[in-house]
């Protein structure tokens, strides 16, 4: 495959080695972030924001832990104004709002129903959704509305048609989670930070007198160790929050608590609608979604406390059984476990209370809580996607009391996000690509062989591989089949198979030879076992 100029060459901004040559030679940040997930990204954008010299590491790619595991929704949360938490909801439902102008490429207004099969349990859902459009005021996605049974069946056929009595149609967001992180981390470096992928800190420096003044950091791939400087460290590690405090205090105490969340999809055909359903209160008292993504359907989610984090959770299998069970209690093609394209898990970082053992996962705040210890360390924990920024500018601003950097206003809540206009317009047709269309178009056009489909069971093209390695900081064939094209989520066979075709494209861009395609296919199959349910876990055809 010939290299193709992409003219004034946008991928150099996000070149690895010109941003490890940005590391080396900068003396000292005002602000190092450690962790690339939504509340890392968070937290960088709303410094370079202000104007801060800004570093952000991640030890493996961005979103690679629970932020490309969720369950896809930009939303405020409707099951948490049952628990009363009205000014989590608002919030919510104003960076909602946000968002949807700020990554217009990549969130959409989705319509969602609740079918009602309890005459008494209508009026109240009824009453929590006109409250629900009343806080978002203005940034309003669409009012809620009842629906007949006759239209909730026009709307989602495959509903149970028995005991349906009638429905509410409400609206929410809905977005594309790993491809959101990075064009977070695009905005970041086009706005002078520096955030790298695949560099892991394992430790804190600190002054003579105990105080956090840096980071110590290892390149993955090359070995390379850094010792870095920094006027401010935040602590943004998602589910390894409590790893980097020990780094500080060893004998401090944790302050997250994992709680696991499972998804499985099926085909789209399971819905045959554009519509969403959410069931409020399933048999156990858990909400159930089934999202529209990708040409997929997403159902889920669980809510599970584990005990420790991992990078990489799996599915319980009772968690698949529950979800298709429940599934199958309001779908008229029940699913079953050969159903099952793809399942996957990730581990809420959840924000836990004093006293909090054995408390149900469901009972702990999911509002994000600011920790700042004796030696300047600043962690943040819980919260979501969706109040991602509002998460940044709150640490950022507890950051410049403690380190005492300049007063700079927040700027975050204007900034659009690489790749959007801010226009609805930006999202057409499911493409997540926004203003770099442009260069994908550009690449099939100078080698039309890259336009040929990545698989035949899902519309991605070889051009995206190369643009994901030249332009978003693709290093593996995971960061690429899971986090840039996302086929590992969507069919977990077809990505397997996929697979060695997106090494050879991946090992001819960045200069890697055969040793390196044996072992990153090893390193990604392993991962990609994860994906696969009991029926299909066999690895064939690779």
């Amino acid at each position: 495959m010939k290299h193709i100029d992409f003219g004034k060459k946008p991928g150099d901004w996000f070149e690895r080695n010109r941003l490890l040559d940005r590391l080396r030679g900068e003396r000292e940040w005002d602000v190092i972030v450690v962790g690339g997930g939504s509340t890392g990204l968070g937290v960088a954008l709303d410094a370079v924001s202000r104007n801060f010299k800004v570093l952000l590491l991640e030890q493996s790619d961005f979103a690679k832990g629970t932020s490309s595991k969720s369950t896809k929704l930009v939303h405020g949360g409707v099951r948490y104004l049952a628990q009363g938490n009205v000014d989590l909801v608002r919030e919510a439902l104003y960076e909602r709002g946000l968002l949807a102008k700020n990554a217009s490429h990549l969130v959409r207004n989705q319509t969602f129903v609740i079918p009602n099969y309890d005459l008494l349990r209508g009026p109240f859902y009824w009453i929590g959704l006109k409250l629900y459009d009343f806080l978002a005021g203005k940034l309003s996605l669409g009012k809620s509305v009842y629906v007949s049974r006759e239209e909730m069946l026009r709307s989602v056929p495959v509903l149970v048609k028995e005991g349906l009595r009638n429905g509410i149609r409400y609206h929410d967001g809905q977005f594309d989670d790993a491809r959101l992180a990075v064009n977070l981390a695009q905005t970041i470096i086009e706005k002078g930070g520096v955030a790298l992928n695949h560099i892991g800190v394992t430790g804190l420096k600190k002054t003579g007198d105990g105080r956090v003044c840096g980071v110590k950091a290892k390149d993955t791939e090359t070995g390379e160790i850094f010792e870095i400087s920094g006027k401010a460290v935040v602590n943004a590690a998602g589910i390894f929050v409590n790893k980097i405090i020990e780094m500080d205090d060893r004998t401090s105490k944790p302050v997250v608590r994992p709680s696991q969340g499972a998804h499985v999809v099926l085909d789209k055909s399971f819905l045959e609608s554009d519509e969403a359903i959410m069931i409020p209160k399933t048999s156990d008292g858990r909400v159930l979604f089934a999202v529209p993504w990708h040409d997929r359907v997403i159902l889920g989610t669980t809510d599970i406390p584990v005990g420790h984090a991992e990078l990489e959770p799996r599915p319980m299998e009772e968690e698949i059984e529950y979800i298709l069970q429940t599934a199958g209690r309001y779908l008229s093609r029940a699913p079953k476990r050969s159903d099952v394209l793809s399942t996957y898990a990730g581990l809420r970082p959840l924000a836990a209370s004093e006293g909090d053992e054995g408390t149900k996962t469901k009972e702990i705040s999911r509002s994000h809580k600011i920790i700042v210890e004796d030696s300047g360390l600043v962690t943040i924990t819980g919260g979501k996607w969706t109040t991602f920024r509002k998460m940044g500018e709150d640490t950022m601003d507890k950051v410049i009391q403690t380190a005492g950097l300049p007063d700079n206003p927040s700027q975050s809540a204007e900034i659009l996000i690489h790749g959007a206009t801010g226009s609805a317009s930006d999202r057409r047709n499911g493409d997540v690509y926004g203003t770099d269309r442009l260069l994908l178009d550009k690449l099939i056009r100078e080698e039309p062989e890259l336009g040929r489909r990545l698989h035949p069971a899902v519309k991605f093209t070889l051009a995206e591989v190369v643009l994901a390695v030249r332009n978003e900081m693709a290093r593996t064939v995971e960061d690429v089949l899971a986090r840039r094209v996302r086929l590992l989520f969507l069919d977990a066979k077809a990505a397997i198979q996929s697979a060695p075709k997106v090494a050879d494209i991946i090992a001819g861009e960045l200069g890697k030879g055969e040793e390196w395609k044996k072992e990153e296919l090893s390193r990604f199959y392993k991962v990609a076992e994860g994906y696969l349910i009991s029926e299909t876990k066999v690895l064939a055809d690779h």
